[in-house]
């Protein structure tokens, strides 16, 4: 196992995340060492006294944990395994961490590549962005073995306000995909309340104050994310009534907002799947509400019933 404290952190990659995350190590003990094919990013860095090397096989050199945070599967590869990359010199012991959002494919199969010589490879996605990086508020979603992950807490500690081992090599993309699904899918959704609330005569920009003010409040839709499981819950189980109540409370909301749309003619299709699958996403099967309204639906688009 890597004894990080003090060692020898690698930073490869001096974008948009990877600067900030890079200055946040300028703050710890041991010596930083940075690549970027942009010299120009190099600068600020080494004013600061990180050494500079033009390939990454030479922060491997030196480095034994090294952060990759480049653009795409294809960078990650070539950093890692390309011609003048990593595994050129990495020496048994050396973590390699990239933070890249790359497939988990992508992930298993230059970890078993690294495996062979000696070095641990994890996936380690972050999620908040570059403020969060300025800031050293990131998550980090670390895939990898026990022994690689303790390496890495402590330099990403610099960084990150949230270290999670989520499992082993490919984990951490997996579990960066699933927040993301819900990152977009959410932006999706507040476009389609913001085309409701704009042909209701609602200002919009004020709907988005009220909407950062009551998430900062509940948490949004990582409030309700405590289970351990997904499945089907018991009559008997104490999450019933609790996600029953959120799921009446939302059919009752999503039918009102499907109601106000038809009177104004504003078509709300993610509204649409969210009453009839919110209950059984929650794992407590559709309400009352939801069941009017699929009987409701039946008898407007069956001609037998009309």
């Amino acid at each position: 196992m890597v004894n990080s404290e003090g060692a020898t952190v690698g930073c490869i990659g001096l974008g948009n995340m990877g600067a900030p995350m890079a200055t946040r190590l300028l703050e710890r003990p041991g010596t930083l060492v940075v690549c970027d094919a942009r010299l120009e990013a190099l600068d600020p860095f080494t004013s600061a006294g990180a050494v500079a090397v033009p390939t990454p096989a030479e922060v491997a050199a030196s480095a034994t944990v090294i952060s990759v945070t480049v653009l795409d599967d294809a960078q990650v590869r070539d950093v890692v395994s390309g011609p003048h990359g990593i595994l050129a010199a990495a020496r048994p012991g050396t973590v390699i961490a990239v933070h890249s959002t790359i497939s988990d494919v992508t992930a298993t199969e230059l970890a078993g590549q690294c495996s062979a010589r000696g070095v641990d490879l994890v996936d380690a996605p972050v999620s908040g962005g570059a403020v969060g990086a300025r800031q050293g508020r990131l998550a980090v979603m670390v895939g990898g073995s026990d022994e690689a992950f303790e390496a890495v807490r402590e330099p990403f500690g610099h960084f990150a306000e949230l270290v999670i081992h989520a499992g082993p090599v490919g984990a951490g993309t997996r579990m960066k995909l699933a927040r993301n699904l819900l990152h977009f899918v959410s932006f999706t959704a507040a476009c389609e309340a913001q085309r409701l609330a704009e042909a209701a005569g609602i200002d919009i920009r004020k709907l988005g104050k009220i909407v950062r003010h009551t998430d900062a409040i509940t948490g949004g839709p990582g409030a309700i994310m405590l289970r351990e499981k997904i499945a089907p819950l018991e009559d008997g189980d104490p999450w019933h009534s609790i996600l029953s109540r959120v799921r009446d409370l939302g059919e009752k909301d999503l039918a009102l907002a499907l109601d106000l749309g038809a009177r104004i003619d504003v078509d709300l299709p993610l509204t649409h799947i969210a009453l009839t699958g919110l209950g059984p996403e929650l794992g407590v099967g559709t309400g009352t509400v939801a069941d009017q309204f699929h009987l409701d639906q039946k008898e407007t688009h069956d001609p037998q019933e009309q």
